[in-house]
């Protein structure tokens, strides 16, 4: 069965969304998914499941509703799209410190324009590359005063998505391929 990578928006930053892990673990295990592991607290799961990926993110989506009472977004890679997304890695020239350098998962496109629109808040400092349903930004002045970041991060992007630093999507890849 493929191995598939379910990552959850917003999960345990705050006392907002609290998903513990081990019983994430459990809920996912008991719904029939194989070799389901978390990484971190963040809302990282890799599981082996034959369902299509967009079934894999709304079947999550209602097992993390009615066990946890909470309507997360859920963003499902397989491990070769994740391997593509690493290997693609449009910044790596400039991004040297793994920790400020996100990675956007997307559910879908953007919508047209909203491209143009995020590559013009980024400061000179800045990187921002967009493939398919993936944005990648380079923050080297990390991303709490970032105005590219904030409107990432908005839930107003148009479309469902989650972030994870280059550190967690690299960790990511080894643990689906293990």
């Amino acid at each position: 069965m493929p191995t598939q990578i379910v990552l959850l928006r917003g999960v345990n930053i705050g006392p907002r969304n609290r998903v513990a892990m081990p019983k994430l673990r459990e809920l996912l295990e008991q719904a029939g998914y194989e070799d389901v592991r978390t990484y971190v607290q963040s809302g990282n799961v890799v599981l082996t499941t034959s369902e299509r990926p967009t079934r894999l993110a709304t079947r999550c989506k209602e097992l993390i509703a009615d066990g946890f009472g909470l309507d997360i977004d859920v963003i499902v890679r397989t491990w070769a799209e994740l391997a593509k997304i690493v290997e693609r890695d449009p910044l790596g020239d400039v991004a040297k410190e793994p920790k400020r350098y996100q990675v956007t998962f997307l559910a879908s496109r953007l919508p047209a324009g909203t491209v143009d629109r995020l590559a013009d808040l980024a400061t000179a400092s800045e990187c921002f590359a967009a493939h398919g349903k993936e944005l990648y930004a380079w923050h080297p002045a990390g991303v709490a005063r970032s105005r590219l970041w904030a409107a990432i991060a908005d839930r107003r992007l148009g479309v469902a998505a989650t972030s994870r630093n280059w550190t967690t999507v690299e960790a990511l890849l080894a643990l689906a391929g293990e």
